[in-house]
């Protein structure tokens, strides 16, 4: 488990809008976070007490910003990258609203292919081993 020490100060997203809490587990090429604090009352994304499940693509982005600043970090690198979401591709959503009440968020990243430019993730999320959102990602560096 990595604490939120090694990367939240490396990602834009900052009081409620971090919507990761714990990395599980991250390698060279993934990363597994959970998104557990957020409840639907006080969740920067909900519209009244639900959760649209399209928002489960911004969990998969952060994973993705996660997943950078934990490797940049790996690799001695101190910059904040900035990075701008610029595509979303083949999401597939498996139900209309979320009940964070019910369980904590699996959130799952692979890089497909990443350079100084950006790069390219698939991402699952998933409630009780039930997928609830699936996609494709890709990312762009600003100063690159």
């Amino acid at each position: 488990m990595t604490v939120q020490a090694d990367w939240m100060e490396r990602i834009p997203h900052t009081g409620a809008m971090r919507l990761l809490d714990i990395v599980h587990d991250w390698n060279a090429t993934s990363i597994h976070a959970k998104g557990e604090r957020l409840q639907s009352h006080e969740h920067p994304l909900c519209d009244g007490m639900s959760l649209h499940a399209v928002h489960l693509a911004e969990y998969g982005a952060q994973a993705v910003a996660v997943h950078g600043a934990l490797l940049a970090a790996s690799r001695g690198d101190t910059r904040v990258r900035q990075g701008r979401l610029v595509s979303l591709r083949d999401v597939h959503l498996t139900a209309e609203y979320v009940d964070l009440s019910a369980a904590p968020l699996d959130i799952h990243a692979e890089c497909l292919i990443a350079d100084e430019r950006g790069a390219q993730y698939t991402f699952r999320v998933e409630q009780r081993a039930q997928v609830l959102a699936t996609g494709r990602v890709a990312v762009m560096h600003m100063e690159a």
